[in-house]
């Protein structure tokens, strides 16, 4: 008999709430604005920042449905990971590898869930590496 809770379907689900929570409040509180005007912009990417901020919090958005579904993983992974690693790149690592603690917004988040999204993509349906 299979089971109906596994080990990926809990990585699944777990990794869906985590992109939903950094999508969904950003865009209903306006911070999304902020993130693409104050910081994108001003980082080299005018005029196109803002944009692209919502470009980014629709895709972690879409990804958590992805995961949730259990469709489209490998594509989800390949659009979320470089937006996480240029987050790691343009953010996270000036401020070190921790994000609470010895430290304040550091890229040890980030590289686990890069982690969780790669495990997600190499394994089939069942479970097993492919």
């Amino acid at each position: 008999m299979d089971r109906i809770i596994t080990p990926t379907l809990v990585l699944r689900i777990t990794l869906a709430a985590v992109f939903f929570m950094h999508g969904i409040p950003s865009i209903f509180t306006g911070a999304v604005n902020n993130f693409g005007n104050n910081y994108l912009n001003e980082a080299g990417f005018a005029p196109i920042g803002l944009p692209l901020a919502w470009i980014i919090k629709l895709s972690h958005v879409t990804c958590a449905v992805l995961l949730i579904l259990n469709r489209y993983i490998r594509v989800a992974a390949l659009i979320t990971i470089p937006i996480l690693v240029a987050g790691i790149i343009m953010i996270h690592a000036a401020e070190g590898w921790f994000v609470v603690g010895a430290g304040r917004n550091g890229v040890e988040f980030n590289v686990v869930l890069i982690s969780v999204l790669v495990y997600l993509a190499i394994i089939d349906k069942k479970g097993v590496v492919a």
